[in-house]
């Protein structure tokens, strides 16, 4: 890609509650990300934002054949995920989406290939960990503060999107859960800190069959629960580290830091990775108390879509921070995760994963530019 496709022309598919943030983020950098037209399965909801937004609304189709689109920005539900990214490496375009890169590995493979047979990028939220608290935090751990990194921690917990879902069947059936829902927030941000993982033990449970919404029009009905809600996975890292991964649709809320890396000589507070700032606290034998550290690498005031931001400014013959192969990667993981669950047996994940580079401090605008 590199200069040539400075600004970098985006075609949105889908409208749904995620692109507002992303509408939010590309004004902020459009010198440099162009948002050219939206489109939806629904016409009429994309005639409408796009009015709302002040952008040309296309149908899906014309949206894939347009000349004057270099990426593709994929915002459908997850089961559309992977059929709209084929479409748009048939169309010679490169694509961009929300996580998950599809529901399945089986899915996904053909993807990569696909896109690297047709010589374009594919990428895939979350970028979350391309903001300054997750790679100032990453920075922390390349700087030696805590000596050598032995485990890690990783939480979250939650006592279920019932409490203010109003539809929240999906969570609690095959490719809902705790961990496909959260897990890749978590699992991005371990291998930027740790690198890439090598083998997985998976453990779980479902503390109960049902749930009760809520909130909205269907509050008080009772849905079926026919997934485990409490996931937990300890995952080898190539670096030696193990992590320890917890993610819960079964507990009420956690008092430790999201996030938690432990070495030789200091542990390491890291912010939530489901966000993009944040501070990191350090502690080391002797120390009275946590230290915070300062923001030193990442995209600081980052939002959802500055993964397109790193897109565009890859250099040919370079990989994208937000390549797809590091969700191929998460992906695997938890499904080895669960696969070792059911069967009781540590699994081994595929090698050839890497670690994205890092991102030097830069400040993004928190407003787009005057007209």
């Amino acid at each position: 890609m590199g200069e040539s496709l400075t600004p970098l022309r985006v075609g949105m598919v889908g409208v749904g509650a995620i692109s507002g943030q992303y509408f939010d983020t590309v004004a902020r950098i459009a010198s440099e990300v162009q948002l050219i037209a939206v489109a939806d399965r629904d016409d009429e909801r994309a005639t409408a934002v796009a009015a709302e937004r002040g952008i040309v609304a296309r149908t899906v189709d014309d949206l894939f054949a347009a000349p004057d689109i270099d990426l593709i920005l994929n915002l459908t539900v997850p089961g559309a995920h992977a059929e709209v990214a084929q479409r748009a490496i048939d169309h010679g375009k490169h694509s961009y989406g929300e996580k998950p890169l599809a529901l399945t590995t089986a899915q996904a493979r053909p993807l990569m290939a696909a896109a690297e047979a047709a010589g374009v990028w594919l990428g895939c939220a979350p970028d979350t960990v391309l903001g300054s608290g997750i790679q100032s935090a990453r920075h922390a751990v390349d700087s030696g503060l805590i000596g050598t990194p032995v485990a890690a921690t990783a939480t979250f917990v939650s006592p279920g999107h019932e409490a203010w879902h109003p539809n929240p069947d999906f969570y609690y059936v095959d490719g809902g859960g705790p961990l496909l829902d959260m897990g890749p927030y978590y699992l991005h941000a371990l291998v930027h800190l740790l690198g890439p993982v090598v083998s997985v033990f998976g453990a779980s449970s479902r503390s109960r069959d049902s749930r009760t919404i809520a909130s909205g029009p269907r509050a008080g009905e009772t849905i079926p629960v026919s997934i485990d809600t409490h996931v937990t996975a300890v995952l080898e890292h190539a670096s030696g580290a193990l992590s320890t991964l917890i993610t819960s649709f079964d507990a009420t809320a956690t008092h430790a830091a999201p996030i938690e890396v432990h070495g030789t000589a200091g542990t390491l507070a890291v912010p939530d990775p489901n966000m993009f700032d944040g501070t990191s606290s350090l502690r080391c034998p002797g120390d009275a108390a946590w230290q915070p550290l300062p923001i030193v690498a990442g995209f600081e005031a980052g939002g959802r879509g500055i993964g397109l931001l790193d897109f565009a400014r890859t250099p040919a013959g370079a990989v994208p921070r937000a390549d797809a192969s590091l969700a191929l990667h998460a992906l695997e993981v938890m499904e080895a995760t669960l696969e070792s669950a059911r069967t009781g047996r540590r699994l081994d994940i595929s090698p050839g994963a890497t670690r994205p580079r890092p991102v030097p401090l830069e400040q993004l605008s928190v407003a787009p530019p005057a007209p």
